[in-house]
């Protein structure tokens, strides 16, 4: 097997030590005026753990992978591809205001009754302290 570049090889070992099915990575690699371009492609199963919280993980390989880059002058960009029959699907914006009552967050008027009573309740600890 020919020994792959030195951007492909890194992203290749880090991705398969991390996913649990790691004969599914696949690694595309397209060099083009702009750069290295390196589309990663993984099983369904294993897309939560390449991204991470709120994408952390992808961003750390991402980092990593442009210092290889820097290495090599060449600039290096990673693209995930989202496998066929993700289930990904995004709420429209109004669907979060129709969310159930215990879901949603306080309103100023539930706040501000909220802090009347504690106040209330305050009051009437030190009225009963005072024995008045």
């Amino acid at each position: 097997m020919a020994k792959l570049p030195p951007d492909q090889e890194f992203v290749t070992h880090v991705v398969k030590q991390l996913v649990d099915n790691p004969d599914d990575v696949e690694l595309d690699r397209k060099v083009d005026e702009m750069g290295v371009l390196l589309t990663l492609k993984v099983n369904p199963e294993d897309m939560g753990t390449i991204i991470g919280r709120q994408g952390s993980t992808a961003k750390a390989i991402r980092t990593l992978l442009r210092i290889v880059g820097a290495k090599n002058n060449a600039r290096v960009n990673l693209k995930l591809e989202e496998p066929e029959g993700s289930t990904r699907v995004r709420a429209p914006r109004e669907d979060y205001k129709s969310r159930p009552r215990e879901m949603s967050k306080p309103t100023d008027s539930d706040t501000a009754e909220t802090a009347d009573k504690a106040i209330e309740k305050d009051v009437k600890d030190v009225v009963d302290e005072l024995e008045l």
